[in-house]
Parts: C-alpha cells; structure tokens; sequence
C-alpha cells in the first residue's frame, strides 16, 4: 500500500539533511500534485547505491520514499509521501495452486504417448497419474529451479515478492500454463531487477539442459512413416545442438529433400516447421525428453525481450524506456509467426495488453556495472538460442 499526504515546510527542513549527507543540493523545488513531494536536485558524492540505502532507510520512519531520477547532468531526490508497505499474501493459495498443478502435470504425462482406452475406474486412472511420474518430475525441476532463481535473487536484494503460483491446465500437452511470482513492491535499482530477471531463466536452463540429454540419450531414433508432415516437435539453435550432442547427426533426417540443398531444406524446416512427408528417420521423445524440451520452450518464451518478461527486465536495463519502440516490431513479428503456431497470437496479446509497462526502479540513478551489462546481453543472446519459432507442427 501506499498511502499519500502532503508535504509540509516543516517536513521538507527536516528531509533535507537526510538528501545533504549524499548530495550537494543546488535548489529545493515543491513537485507533484498540489504540492505532495519535494524535489532535490544537485550532484551525489556518494556511490548511489549506498546513498539510496542511508536515504531510504531514514525517509522511511518519517513516511517518506525517495526515488532517485536523472535529469540531464543532474541528479534529484524525490520525496514522495507515503511508504510502500507490501500486501500480505496467502501461502496456502500457492500450495494448492502447486498441487492442482502437480495432479495436473501427472495427468498430461500419463496420456503422453498412451494409446489404451479411455481409463474408466478411480483405479485406472490413478495408474495414469502414476505412470506420468517422469514428465511431471523433470518438467517440475525445471518450473521449480526457474521460478526460485527469481524469489532467491529478490530476496538477495530485499525486494519484497510472492511466492510462486504454478498454473494448473488440465487436459493440455504439459498440463501447466507455468508459474509467476509477482513484485510486491518496485525494484530497488537496474542491478537488483537484471538479477532477479535473468536467474529464472539461468537457473532453469542449468536444470533443463541435462534434462533434454538424459531424455534425449533414452529415447529412440526410429523411422519417420512416409506422408508424415506434422507431429514434430519445434527446434531452437541450443535443442538442435543438443540433439547433434547426443545422437551425433541432425535430426530429424529426410529421406529426400525436394530437389533443395540439404542445409536450406533444415533450415526451413527449422525455421517453419515445414516437412515433406518423404520420411526418414527421427528422434522420438519419451516422457523426460518431452519435459526438458518443454522446459526450453518456457524459457525461450520468458526472454522474449517485452515488459514484464525477463527478456523485457534485461532490455530495459540496458537501454531504458526506449523498449518500449520495440514492442510493435515484436507484436507483429509474432502475429506472422501466428499463421504457422495459432499460439503466437495469444503471447501477442499478452504482450499488446500486459508488456508496454516495466518495473522502473525507486533508483534510477544507479547504472549496471560492466559484469551486469554482459549479462543483461547475454540475456538476449540466450533467447536467439533457445527460443522455438515453431513449437508445434499439426
């Protein structure tokens, strides 16, 4: 919550010896609606990070917030009225958003690659929900890894988040639409925010990788049956990479190419998803393979570099509200891509309606350092290599 007032004279003479400890003020300005916060503008001192920590920590028994801005060569403090105090949240709604999740994950497992009839006693189908173990085991290392990246790396930096809520979708191909945790106050700075943005992301693929080769070592490499066109399961740079890794060939392997170069007819199949139904031979996953491939997927979708997504965290960072020019290029990158997966125009939407915005910091003035600026690149690079255009051919 964050509960307004007005700023008084008297409280302006007592915040700005607070400011004057890291800042030489040059002038006092009275900013915001009818007057509610007063402006310091001047030159830090001090390192901003560690002039933000004394400011916050002594505006805040007076119920005050400071946001650090830039405006040109200058630096200001604003003193806003009020105190951000994070809502409650209830625990026990993320344990049972987890094991509806859980149930429902078990359930997609079991049905991947059954073939019997549909089950028709309790018993039948808790042996469904036991024989879907490893898919929902490996997909929920991955899910689990991902999203505490983020709480830990939050946490490291004391800003204020929930714990994460899975998504149950029954019924589905991974029978989970994945998990958020949700800000429950603003960053403190670029640093703080690239961190907790980019370890999701980071500690999933360190789950997931060794997971598609263990599923990929384990699963079978049979014939494609001739007419053939869809059923394939999409390829990023790092999961075609993976498959070479573990089977020592690029798969899946065509039994002709329709008169095109080999390395034009992968790519466009790559690329489109486009196979001409002549067979040859292929990987077939079996339920962990499926998991970790699903594992890549989600983390390519997160860094696709819009608003609220960690791609959008680390785009931000580096170059600022300035995204935001970005968002049209991706919404209608992915509209085109939508003619070839439907699934597209759904991440458009979301993106059209929830990605315009960022978490901007209270600390604006703070810069990444150059480890961080490496990382916020690394970052997008990281989405080129495992993002899927395809994910599905039907």
């Amino acid at each position: 919550m964050y509960t307004l007032m007005k700023t008084t004279l008297a409280d302006a003479a007592t915040l700005r010896p607070i400011v004057a400890q890291v800042m030489n003020i040059e002038d006092t300005v009275y900013d915001g609606p009818d007057g509610s916060a007063v402006r310091f503008r001047g030159r830090l001192f001090r390192d901003s990070v560690e002039a933000f920590d004394l400011v916050f920590e002594q505006f805040k028994p007076l119920g005050y917030t400071p946001l650090f801005r830039k405006e040109g060569e200058s630096h200001l403090v604003l003193a806003m009225p009020g105190v951000i105090e994070p809502a409650r949240t209830n625990p026990g709604v993320n344990i049972i958003m987890f094991v509806l999740t859980l149930l429902s994950m078990l359930l997609a497992g079991g049905a991947y690659g059954y073939t019997g009839t549909e089950p028709g006693t309790l018993g039948d189908w808790l042996l469904l929900l036991w024989n879907g173990w490893p898919f929902a085991a490996s997909l929920l290392a991955i899910l689990l890894a991902h999203e505490f990246g983020h709480y830990f790396a939050a946490r490291y930096h004391r800003m204020a988040v929930t714990l994460p809520y899975f998504v149950p979708f029954p019924f589905s191909l991974f029978g989970t639409m994945g998990a958020v945790i949700m800000l429950k106050a603003p960053p403190v700075n670029k640093r703080a925010l690239l961190d907790m943005g980019i370890a999701g992301p980071l500690a999933g693929l360190v789950v997931a990788v060794p997971i598609v080769i263990l599923g990929l070592a384990t699963s079978p490499v049979q014939a494609i049956p001739l007419g053939q066109t869809g059923g394939f399961e999409g390829n990023s740079i790092l999961y075609v990479l993976l498959k070479y890794l573990v089977h020592g060939q690029l798969l899946p392997a065509p039994t002709t190419t329709d008169g095109l170069p080999y390395w034009l007819f992968m790519l466009r199949f790559y690329v489109l998803g486009v196979f001409n139904g002549g067979g040859g031979t292929d990987v077939f996953l079996n339920q962990v393979a499926w998991a970790g491939w699903a594992g890549l997927l989600v983390t390519g979708l997160n860094l696709i570099p819009a608003g609220q997504l960690d791609g959008g965290h680390a785009l931000y960072v580096l170059i600022g509200r300035r995204a935001r020019v970005l968002v049209p290029i991706i919404i209608t990158v992915l509209v085109g891509l939508g003619f070839f997966w439907n699934g597209w125009w759904v991440w458009a939407a979301l993106i059209f309606f929830l990605g315009r915005a960022h978490a901007e910091p209270l600390d604006q003035i703070t810069e990444l350092n150059p480890t961080r600026r490496l990382l916020a690149l690394f970052a997008l690079v990281l989405f080129v290599l495992v993002i899927t255009p395809i994910p599905f051919t039907i």
